[in-house]
């Protein structure tokens, strides 16, 4: 083969310029940098925001919640519990599910189909409740339809024993057991403790494996234990229904206090309503006994007495001249229901006289007087930790007018709760020292503030017991083998332009046994309209019969005998009071 046919057979060469191999090796080099500086962006800066993306594919973090603290009576006796349930939830994007099973599972939750559909039709979201706190049985049978994307996960639902006879108190929770009255909203940090939460693992189907390594611990609520004695409220609940049942009333409160801690055994509102259902309110979660106000009436002549003892001008054999049953102030008017003539301080009491009271208010000076009803805790709010605590009304004495001052002496013109009128009574209770009062259960002896003297408090005692004897307001306030001390309040409510002649608020407070308080409680009915409307036909009764079970329940000793009340005769006329 000659040297011209070798050249022939030889493939050709294809020689590049030297400027097209530089630019395809730079191109080429340029790639790798691209591509090595993606790498380290992915792995390093965006290194989070991946994880995240490809967690949300395969893991989640489930909410642990936290066991919220029981609420319980002094004796232990439980008001609000937390039991377990189950909440039905979807993860729509991994729901695979067809018409058959919507049908099934909606029949079982109680839903429409076509609310389940839209939930979980083209829903990008990840966690859709379905249906919350239903019986773990029940959500049982939902899980045993084996739908890919349907769970269960546990919560607990608040359950209240006593419904609604404690339920001003105990107040309710939401679905999410976040407190919305009472003390489930006062003590809701206390109660709920803190969340916790746990990784789960979601393989390609949606079902999902637990890691059993909690990534956050829940911490349980705490219990709180309040004052009230579950039996004694229950008492009260009861008998002040009655009464408001009996006289067509629009409302009622009362409350039990013990005289020596200021603690409250008892407090009771009607109308109420059920804790465990709590729907169509319409005004009814009010603790009237807290958050409204109202004018006392006669229940505050003891105070003006009492002041008029300590000032000196008064003594207990003063006399004071309430003929003719009426006298002038200014250009107003104070009147008697009926003419007493000359009568002393015990008989205003006794009788409840607005002349006689406000004569003894005329007298003192007017800061003076002020000074004794604040510092009995009119016109101060009690500090019991309870939402919505109305403070009440005692205008500054510097704008007092005489008529002022004088109507003031009987429960006019000054308003308070009904948990403010039943502190200032501790009072008489103790001797002439108020003690605070509580809805929490006390550990510790309680330090009170000396307001009168033991002298003037007993003496006090004692013309209190007379209004609850023959010839006093209050007869109907008398308890089997037991001394009773009390007054009785008639007041017309205000509304617009001025006193209503028709419509009035009943009330007595009292405190037995006389000898050495142990109880007090106070008790009004809103707006009796069956014919009574007096505190001492009204209220009074309700006070027999609670204060009689409590002094019982409590073993306290009786300090009269068995034949102690003294039934005023069937003829005898009623002692009216109206103010």
């Amino acid at each position: 083969m000659n040297a011209s046919s070798i050249r022939m057979n030889r493939a050709p060469v294809i020689q590049l310029p030297v400027w097209r191999r530089r630019l395809l090796l730079v191109g080429v080099l340029l790639g790798f940098a691209i591509l090595i500086g993606r790498s380290i962006y992915l792995q390093s800066t965006h290194k989070q925001f991946l994880q995240q993306k490809g967690d949300a594919r395969y893991s989640r973090t489930l909410t642990l919640p936290a066991h919220r603290g029981m609420i319980t009576d002094r004796h232990g006796e439980p008001l609000a519990i937390s039991t377990p349930v189950e909440s039905i939830w979807a993860s729509p994007p991994d729901v695979k599910i067809d018409q058959d099973q919507v049908k099934k599972l909606a029949k079982l939750l109680d839903l429409k189909a076509d609310g389940v559909n839209k939930k979980l039709a083209n829903n990008p979201r990840e966690f859709v409740y379905l249906k919350r706190r239903i019986p773990p049985e029940l959500a049982a049978q939902v899980m045993r339809l084996g739908i890919p994307g349907i769970f269960m996960q546990r919560e607990y639902r608040r359950y209240y024993p006593a419904g609604e006879v404690s339920a001003h108190l105990v107040g309710f929770t939401g679905v999410d057991e976040i407190g919305r009255e009472g003390f489930e909203l006062a003590a809701q940090d206390w109660l709920s403790g803190k969340e916790g939460s746990r990784r789960v693992i979601k393989d390609r189907q949606g079902r999902i494996v637990e890691d059993l390594e909690a990534v956050k611990v829940p911490q349980d609520g705490k219990d709180l234990v309040l004052s009230i004695d579950r039996k004694i409220q229950y008492l009260a609940y009861r008998e002040l229904a009655r009464a408001v049942e009996q006289h067509k009333a629009r409302a009622g409160a009362a409350i039990v206090l013990d005289a020596r801690t200021g603690e409250v055994l008892a407090m009771a509102n009607v109308p109420s309503y059920n804790p465990n259902n709590p729907v169509n309110l319409a005004g009814r979660a009010r603790n009237r006994a807290i958050v409204d106000i109202f004018e006392p009436g006669s229940t505050l002549k003891p105070f003006t007495a009492a002041a008029a003892l300590e000032s000196g001008i008064f003594t207990t054999e003063s006399q004071i001249q309430t003929s003719p049953g009426w006298f002038k102030v200014g250009s107003a008017i104070v009147r008697d229901v009926h003419p007493q003539g000359l009568v002393s301080v015990a008989q205003v009491i006794q009788k409840s006289s607005n002349v006689g009271s406000a004569k003894m208010a005329l007298s003192l000076e007017p800061k003076y007087l002020w000074n004794v009803f604040n510092q009995v805790g009119f016109g101060r709010a009690t500090n019991v930790g309870f939402p919505g605590e109305a403070v009440g009304k005692l205008r500054d004495f510097k704008t007092w007018r005489p008529i002022e001052q004088a109507t003031m002496s009987y429960g006019h013109g000054i308003s308070m709760t009904l948990l403010q009128l039943a502190r200032a009574y501790t009072v008489f209770a103790n001797d002439g020292e108020l003690r605070p009062v509580t809805l929490r259960k006390q550990k510790d002896p309680v330090i009170g503030q000396q307001v009168f003297s033991t002298k003037t408090a007993i003496a006090m005692r004692g013309m209190m017991e007379l209004a609850v004897q023959p010839g006093g307001t209050a007869p109907r306030a008398q308890i089997l083998g037991y001394r009773v001390a009390g007054k009785t309040g008639t007041a017309h409510k205000l509304g617009v332009g001025g006193y209503q002649a028709d419509k009035y608020v009943s009330s007595f407070v009292g405190m037995a046994p006389a000898s050495e308080p142990r109880l007090i409680m106070a008790v009004m009915i809103d707006e009796p309209s069956a014919g009574q409307y007096y505190g001492g036909s009204v209220a009074a009764p309700v006070f027999s019969a609670v204060m009689a079970g409590a002094l019982r329940m409590l073993a306290i000793p009786q300090d009269a005998p068995n034949d102690n009340i003294v039934i005023p005769p069937e003829d005898a006329p009623e002692v009216k009071e109206m103010v």
